[in-house]
């Protein structure tokens, strides 16, 4: 698999290919949600690759079954998941769709999809879709949720997933453009899944936060361009104004910024629930990650990668 000299894999020059989706899945015990989401893009794009680090249940069975191409690999991270995802499918050509397991196509939008990539600008390499995200039965229309820029397509060959623990995107080595494409999470787990489920993030960002304290690990950065603006803007936010706010100080001032100016009541009491979880719960869990860590590492007299791994399980590659 020929690569090229700027990380990206070599585009293919079959034309015929340019229409052509592939969606891309990862999945881990995804067998409540992979049925639906596989149905909801079967029928709109080329080929749907299923990338799964150890289901248990009967994840793979329905994939399989629903047409889909299964690959096992194991879990790092995100980003290394996705990645693997993308060069195995570098030599099939056309555009790459990233799509999560409890993710579906809105059926209002989705008799676009094809369209909108044959229509893509020639610089063109990304393009961004909505992403909306529904919470005990709920859409989330306020507290800064919507409108919910992400880039889920872009040509084969000329975008990777920037390598980050948490937050991360996918790049591309053009322009991106915006659709009216909308992708839903409308997740059928129980609180009880979600909040454990948020636990681990909170390890995973509380491994980026450190790292851009400690610069023990290669992190990439968003470029200028061949990204999604509205991601730019939020994690220049995050990392030059919110990291830089004391941290009991910074959670409270988020949740309130999402719950109140940016008017988080109006989702109903499934929104209380959610921006009170998952602005200040969370955002405070990753706080306290980190000074645990910290802390630990101090008292032990050892690396902050090794405390990471003692503290959270997690293994993290130092430079």
């Amino acid at each position: 698999m020929a690569q090229a000299t700027n990380g990206y894999s070599e585009m293919s020059d079959d034309s015929d290919a340019a229409v052509k989706i592939h969606a891309v899945i990862l999945t881990l015990n995804e067998s409540v949600h992979i049925g639906r989401c596989i149905e909801s893009c079967k029928e709109l794009v080329e080929s749907i690759t299923v990338i799964d680090s150890g289901s248990t249940d009967t994840t793979v069975e329905i994939a399989e079954k629903l047409g889909a191409e299964v690959i096992r690999h194991p879990w790092i991270n995100y980003a290394t998941q996705l990645n693997f995802g993308i060069s195995t499918l570098v030599g099939k050509g056309g555009w790459l769709m990233r799509i999560d397991a409890d993710e579906v196509l809105d059926p209002a939008t989705s008799h676009r999809l094809s369209e909108v990539v044959s229509q893509a600008d020639r610089d063109c390499d990304g393009i961004l879709v909505q992403r909306r995200i529904y919470f005990l039965g709920r859409r989330m229309r306020y507290g800064a949720i919507e409108p919910s820029w992400q880039l889920r397509l872009w040509r084969n060959g000329r975008g990777r997933c920037e390598q980050r623990w948490m937050d991360e995107h996918v790049i591309v080595s053009g322009n991106v453009q915006k659709s009216d494409i909308v992708i839903s999470d409308i997740n059928m787990n129980s609180l009880t899944w979600w909040t454990a489920k948020h636990n681990q993030y909170a390890s995973r960002e509380a491994i980026d936060l450190l790292n851009a304290r400690f610069e023990f690990l290669k992190a990439d950065k968003l470029p200028v361009s061949g990204a999604s603006p509205q991601a730019r803007a939020r994690r220049f936010l995050k990392e030059k104004i919110y990291l830089r706010t004391p941290a009991g100080v910074r959670v409270i001032a988020y949740f309130l910024y999402r719950y109140l100016i940016r008017l988080g009541f109006l989702d109903g009491r499934p929104g209380f629930y959610f921006h009170f979880l998952q602005g200040l719960w969370y955002r405070g869990l990753v706080d306290a990650k980190v000074f645990e860590i910290e802390e630990f590492a101090k008292q032990k007299g050892i690396s902050v990668a090794n405390a990471i791994k003692d503290r959270t399980g997690l293994v993290v590659e130092e430079n």
